[in-house]
């Protein structure tokens, strides 16, 4: 006999566990499915990992920069392994937060890979073992995985996914990263940090290339006098493992093609969706590029079934996926939410700089057909930036000129990633420029700049 739910959640990354955990505030009866551990990539092997890994170079940076702050530091240096040890200790804590967020909720957690087997139903299978599940609604979760380079399958080894590089058992003397998106620039960050010597090949002509031209003109400039080397407009052609190293044939803007010698390479050239072996075609699931399409309450085209996060589609972020949930649980409940939209929400790289950014860049907000005033102020004029020693970056804003609404902001600089929910509540405000410029920002801080950039695009800017 089939174990009857009201939902069940087919994986547990922060869209599965935060609907489920939704679902069961709400009164209905839930059961979650996951295949390896409570918490889905995100938790256990992305944004969670990643950050303690980068805030470890962050400190070792600190440390062999500390004549920068009057300090003295002798015989720096760490222990690689104690390096992973404490990321894989933050997750480990993490993941029994979220079993133990199961348990509070009373959600019944199944552990094993799920298929879909039928309208309402779903098979979970673990070794020789297998459940039968039903319930009148079921949400995909199944999240992401890195994309492989056709030519060159990353094995741990010398070629390397973000899961590998998050576990390294040697430190890379020479490191080749392939694309300059967000976990690409993370990852050159935390190793040129930890003394490596960094290359990242990006195939369109900037790195970080979502971003605004500006801040992805003045991180390159960043990166290249942290000494990495960058190149844009560049392709890899092969990438050849040869025992001690990887050999990587790249062909640069020129069109020329060289060969250069790495002893790693980190594949960062996105993901691909969790979609096969889960039953969706059986269905008539509705898919495309191997995304599940949805519309704004995660409905897809058969009734019954809905999916969230990764899933479906751009922009691949947890915050996305966990507000994507909460809507198709409230939906199921007959809550009535506004249906889920993409026009504010944050994105945020964990480099060095920081960089982060909502809604539309200057020249997107143009395309659109706005008249724009846009405002840039520095870091080097906020007091609080230069007490830190962190006076490299930016905070630019884009208005419409004629109705003064945020159209997007983008920032560059030391903490920036904490700073941009602010500009995110005022866009979900509807805030104008003449309630941003009327708010007391304390003294001093960096938010400070946020005032200020507002301020600069009706040309009143008070420090620069």
């Amino acid at each position: 006999m089939a174990e009857t739910f009201d939902l069940i959640v087919l994986g547990s990354g922060p869209g599965g566990y935060v609907s489920a955990i939704r679902a069961a505030q709400l009164g209905l009866k839930v059961a979650i499915v996951e295949r390896e551990k409570l918490g889905g990539i995100c938790l256990n092997w992305g944004c969670i990992p990643t950050k303690a890994l980068l805030r470890t170079s962050e400190i070792f940076h600190y440390m062999t920069h500390a004549g920068n702050y009057g300090l003295t530091a002798d015989k720096v240096g760490y222990e690689l392994d104690k390096i992973v040890a404490r990321s894989r200790q933050v997750s480990g804590q993490l993941n029994a937060g979220v079993k133990g967020l199961m348990k509070k909720n009373k959600i019944t957690v199944v552990e094993g890979t799920g298929k879909l087997t039928g309208k309402g139903k779903l098979s979970v299978t673990q070794g020789d073992q297998t459940r039968e599940l039903e319930a009148k609604e079921i949400i995909v979760a199944t999240g992401a995985r890195a994309r492989d380079l056709p030519f060159a399958k990353a094995d741990g080894k010398h070629i390397w996914t973000y899961r590998h590089a998050m576990t390294p058992t040697e430190m890379p003397s020479k490191l080749l990263v392939i694309g300059s998106g967000a976990i690409g620039v993370e990852f050159a960050s935390f190793y040129s940090d930890m003394g490596a010597d960094v290359t990242i090949v990006e195939m369109l002509d900037r790195v970080l290339p979502v971003e605004d031209a500006d801040v992805s003109a003045f991180m390159e400039k960043a990166l290249k006098k942290q000494k990495m080397t960058i190149l844009t407009g560049a392709g890899v052609e092969a990438l050849t493992d040869t025992g001690k190293g990887v050999t990587a044939k790249i062909k640069t803007r020129d069109g020329k093609s060289e060969e250069h010698q790495f002893s790693h390479a980190i594949v960062a050239i996105g993901i691909v969706p969790n979609t096969e072996d889960i039953g969706l075609e059986a269905l008539g699931v509705k898919t495309e590029r191997g995304h599940i399409v949805v519309d704004g309450f995660g409905q897809t085209n058969v009734p019954g079934i809905r999916a969230i996060g990764d899933v479906t589609g751009p922009p691949w972020l947890a915050h996305k996926a966990s507000h994507e949930g909460i809507i198709a649980v409230e939906h199921i409940a007959g809550k009535n939410p506004h249906p889920f939209e993409t026009w504010n929400i944050p994105g945020c790289t964990y480099s060095r700089p920081q960089v982060a950014s909502v809604g539309l860049t200057e020249a997107k907000a143009k395309e659109a057909g706005h008249e724009v005033k846009v405002g840039n102020f520095p870091f080097i004029g906020n007091g609080k930036a230069i007490a830190l020693g962190e006076a490299e970056g930016f905070i630019k804003t884009v208005f419409d000129a004629k109705t003064g609404e945020l159209l997007g902001a983008h920032m560059i600089g030391a903490e920036v990633t904490e700073l941009i929910q602010g500009y995110v509540i005022a866009r979900q405000l509807e805030t104008t420029e003449e309630e941003l410029m009327h708010t007391v920002f304390a003294h001093p801080t960096l938010s400070e700049m946020m005032h200020e950039g507002v301020l600069s695009a009706y040309g009143r800017a008070v420090h620069f």
